[in-house]
C-alpha cells in the first residue's frame, strides 16, 4: 500500500475538520473503503485528533519470523523500509505491551527508545499493542510533543478499531484472492480436458498467476526425478520457454532449485523500488514436484506477509492439480506406449468380453478383415471370422461358463484355414479374470502359419546357402593349396618345352610328340590359373566400370551365336545404374561363362529357339547393383543347386566342358565383395543373380 506520510507538526484545523468527517465517515469507510490506505489514513488521522498525539505508525507482526513492519503512519516523512529491529530496551517495552495488553507510555523515548523516538520525531512516546486472542497482531507507536496521561487514550478503543480494520481487510483480501484462485483452478481443469497437455496447463497457471500477483513474469519449474533436474516447463513469457532452459535440482544458486527443498514460499529479492519482488512457491504434495518463481511480484508497504501467504495458499491448491496432471500424462502415456506395442504385433489380436463381444482390436487385425477399428468394437467375434473358427471360440467360450475351464487355465490353441481371415493360422486364446479372478473376458491371437512358413522357408534357404558358402570356402582353400603346389612344377615343365623348342635339341620325328606335350601342359597350366580364380589368388585390377557395358560387350561377342541357334536376347537395363568398382575383365569372364551356360541350356532342350534375358537394377538401399541373366532352358535339378559353383562339377558330357566356368565365375564375385546365386525360374527355365557392392569393399 502506498505509503501515507504528514508534517510533522500537529494537524491544522482543516485537517483536524478532516479527520472530524473521517471520524463521521468512519462506519461507511470500514463497509466500503476499496483500499485499505484509505481506511487506515483516516484511522491514523482519528487517532492523532483523539489522543492529541504528532505523529503515529502501525507496526504489523509478521508471525513467521516474529518481526514487526511498518506498514503505515502520519506525520513522519519516510515510512521505514525492512522490519523494526530494537534495541534490548525497545524489545523488552514491545514485549511488555503485548504481554499486558495494555498501553505503555514513554515520557523519555530519546533516551529509552531512541530508534522509535527517532522514527516518529517526537520526544513522547506511547505504544500500543494490537491482539486477537492469544495473536499478536501489530503494535500502534504514537509520537507525542510530551507525555500525556494514561486516561486520556482509549487505549482498547483505539487497538479494537485498527484490529478490525486490519482483520477486515485480510478477510476480504483472501476473499479476493480464492474467487482469483478458483477462476484460475476452473480454467486449468478446463485446459486440463481439453488438451491433456501438461505443458498447456501450466501455461495458463503461469498467466493466471501473472495476474494475481501483478508480476512480470511467471514460471513454472517442473522436477524431473531420473534426470535430476529441473526444467522449466512453462512461462508467461514465451521468450523464455524459447531457451528450453533447465538447471541441476542440487544447485543451491538457482532460486527455483533452492526453493523446491523448502516447505513454504520465500521472497529471494526485492525490487530497487521495494513495491516489488521476486518469490518463489515450492509445489509438494507427498514429494517435491517443482517450483514456480513470480518475478516482480507487486508488494504493498509492509505486505511481504501478505503475500507469502498468498503464495503459499496458491503452492497448496495447485500441488496436488500438478500432481494429478502429472499423473494423468504418465497415465496417457503409458496408454499410448501400450496402444504402439499393441499396434506394433505382426498376429492378429483381438479383445473380447464375456459375451463374446470385441472390444479391441490390433491394426492388423482390423486390415485383415478389411475393417475400421470402431467398426469392429461391439460386434460378436463370430460375425468378422469364418464358421469353424467362430465354433470353437463358442466352445471355449461355453466351456469357461459352465467352469469346465479354471479361469487362469493355459491358453487353448487352434488350427484352421480360415476363409474370413484369408489364410491358416493357429489361434489361441487366453482368459482374461479380474482381481478377484473371475472371467472377464478373453484374448484372442491368430497368428498367420502361411507367413511362418515363409519365414521357416526363406530361413532354410539361408541356412543352405550359409552351408553352401561354407563348403565352397573351404574348398576353395584346398583348391588353392594344390594349385599352387601344381604351378611350379607345370612352369618348369613348360620352361624347359619352351627352351627344347626354341633351341631345336631333340630330334625332327619328334617335333609332334613336343608339340602335344606343350600344348597339354599349356591347358593344364590354364586350368591352374582358373582354379586360382576360384579360390580368389588373383590380384584384382579395379577400375570404375559400368556393368551395363560390360553386358552389352559380352552380348555383341554372342551375337552371331545367337543368331545362328535362334535365341531371342531381351535386355531390362536401369539406365541410372552407377558405376562400379572392379576388374572388367574378370566381371566380363563371370557373365560370359553365364551367357554361356545359358546357351547350353536352351540347347539342352532339343526345341528351336529360346529367350535369354538380361536384366540390371539397384537394390532397395542403393548400396548394390543386381545384375540377372535368365534362360528358357531346362532348368537346374535341385541336387545340382548345392554343387553349380564347385570346381570340375558340370552334367555336361564328358569332353564338353571342365566344370570350371561357374566356378570361375564364384571366385571372381566373392573377390569383389559380391554374391552369385542360381535358382529355378516358377515359369521355367534358370536364372543368375549377381549382386556387386557400389561402393569397394575390402575382402581380406
Amino acid at each position: 500500500m502506498p505509503r501515507n506520510a504528514s508534517s510533522r507538526r500537529p494537524p491544522p484545523p482543516t485537517a483536524v475538520s478532516a479527520g472530524v468527517d473521517a471520524a463521521e465517515r468512519l462506519p461507511a469507510l470500514l463497509a466500503h473503503a476499496g483500499r485499505v490506505t484509505d481506511l487506515l489514513a483516516a484511522l491514523h488521522l482519528r487517532l492523532l485528533e483523539q489522543t492529541g498525539g504528532v505523529t503515529s505508525l502501525l507496526f504489523q507482526h509478521n508471525p513467521r519470523n516474529g518481526f514487526l513492519h511498518a506498514t503505515s503512519g502520519y506525520g513522519v516523512d519516510v515510512l521505514p523500509n525492512g522490519p523494526w529491529a530494537p534495541e534490548h530496551d525497545e524489545a523488552a517495552l514491545a514485549a511488555a505491551a503485548f504481554d499486558g495488553r495494555t498501553p505503555i507510555v514513554v515520557a523519555d523515548a530519546g533516551r529509552v527508545t531512541p530508534d522509535l523516538a527517532s522514527r516518529l520525531e517526537q520526544p513522547a512516546v506511547v505504544l500500543i499493542p494490537l491482539v486477537r486472542g492469544d495473536d499478536r497482531v501489530g503494535l500502534l507507536a504514537i509520537g507525542f510533543a510530551s507525555a500525556p496521561a494514561d486516561s486520556h487514550i482509549d487505549a482498547e478503543a483505539v487497538a479494537d478499531t485498527f484490529t478490525a480494520a486490519l482483520e477486515l481487510f485480510q478477510l476480504r483480501r483472501r476473499d479476493q484472492f480464492q474467487r482469483d484462485l478458483t477462476a484460475l483452478l476452473n480454467a486449468f481443469s478446463t485446459s486440463l480436458w481439453a488438451s491433456l497437455n501438461l505443458t498447456t496447463c501450466l501455461q495458463v497457471l503461469c498467466e493466471g498467476a501473472n495476474r494475481i500477483f501483478a508480476a512480470e513474469r511467471t514460471s513454472i519449474w517442473i522436477h524431473e526425478r531420473r534426470a535430476r533436474d529441473l526444467v522449466l516447463q512453462a512461462s508467461s513469457d514465451p521468450r523464455q520457454i524459447a531457451l528450453s532452459v533447465w538447471v541441476d535440482a542440487a544447485d543451491t544458486l538457482a532460486p527455483a532449485a533452492a526453493a523446491m527443498r523448502r516447505e513454504r514460499s520465500e521472497i529471494v529479492s526485492l525490487g530497487d523500488d521495494g513495491a516489488s519482488a521476486m518469490v518463489t512457491i515450492p509445489l509438494r504434495v507427498r514429494r517435491a514436484l517443482g517450483t514456480i518463481v513470480v518475478e516482480a511480484a507487486r508488494i504493498e508497504p509492509g505486505g511481504e506477509l501478505d503475500l507469502l501467504d498468498r503464495a503459499d495458499e496458491l503452492g497448496r491448491q495447485l500441488s496436488p492439480a500438478i500432481e494429478n496432471m502429472q499423473l494423468l500424462d504418465e497415465v496417457v502415456c503409458s496408454r499410448r506406449e501400450l496402444e504402439n506395442t499393441f499396434d506394433s504385433i505382426a498376429h492378429l489380436v483381438a479383445v473380447v468380453d464375456r459375451r463374446g463381444r470385441i472390444v479391441h482390436v490390433n491394426k492388423a487385425f482390423a486390415a485383415r478383415v478389411n475393417r475400421a477399428r470402431e467398426d469392429l468394437v461391439d460386434r460378436p467375434i463370430g460375425d468378422v471370422v469364418g464358421p469353424d473358427l467362430a465354433a470353437w471360440l463358442a466352445q471355449q467360450q461355453a466351456r469357461v461358463a459352465e467352469r469346465l475351464i479354471p479361469p487362469d487355465d493355459t491358453a487353448a490353441t487352434f488350427e484352421t484355414v480360415d476363409p474370413v481371415l484369408k489364410g491358416p493360422f493357429l489361434i489361441t486364446t487366453t482368459e482374461l479374470v479380474d482381481r478377484d479372478h473371475r472371467p472377464n473376458g478373453r484374448v484372442i491371437v491368430a497368428r498367420d502359419l502361411l507367413t511362418r512358413t515363409k519365414l521357416e522357408s526363406e530361413r532354410e534357404e539361408l541356412r543352405k546357402r550359409l552351408t553352401q558358402t561354407e563348403k565352397l570356402a573351404a574348398l576353395g582353400q584346398f583348391v588353392a593349396g594344390i594349385a599352387h603346389e601344381l604351378n611350379n612344377p607345370l612352369q618348369g615343365v613348360l620352361g624347359h618345352l619352351e627352351l627344347l623348342r626354341a633351341t631345336g635339341a631333340f630330334p625332327k620325328q619328334l617335333r609332334a610328340e613336343v608339340q602335344t606335350i606343350y600344348r597339354e601342359a599349356d591347358r593344364a597350366a590354364k586350368i591352374v590359373r582358373n582354379l586360382l580364380v576360384f579360390a580368389g589368388s588373383r590380384r584384382l585390377t579395379r577400375r570404375s566400370v559400368s556393368l551395363n557395358g560390360v553386358l552389352q560387350k559380352v552380348l555383341t561377342l554372342r551375337a552371331s551365336a545367337h543368331r545362328a541357334a535362334g535365341i531371342e536376347v531381351v535386355r531390362h537395363y536401369d539406365e541410372r545404374l552407377p558405376r562400379v568398382p572392379s576388374d572388367p575383365l574378370l566381371v566380363h569372364q563371370v557373365f560370359l561363362n553365364m551367357v554361356l551356360n545359358a546357351e547350353h541350356a536352351i540347347a539342352a532342350t532339343g526345341r528351336p529357339g529360346g529367350r535369354l534375358e538380361l536384366t540390371t537394377s539397384v537394390s532397395a538401399a542403393g548400396d548394390r547393383i543386381i545384375a540377372q541373366v535368365r534362360d528358357t532352358g531346362t532348368g537346374i535339378p535341385d541336387d545340382t543347386l548345392m554343387r553349380i559353383f564347385e570346381p570340375f562339377y558340370t552334367t555336361k558330357d564328358v569332353g564338353k566342358g571342365t566344370g570350371l566356368g561357374l566356378a570361375i565365375a564364384y571366385g571372381i564375385v566373392q573377390e569383389h565383395g559380391g554374391h552369385i546365386s542360381a535358382a529355378n525360374h516358377p515359369e521355367g527355365g534358370a536364372i543368375f543373380t549377381v549382386e556387386l557392392p557400389t561402393a569397394r569393399v575390402r575382402t581380406g
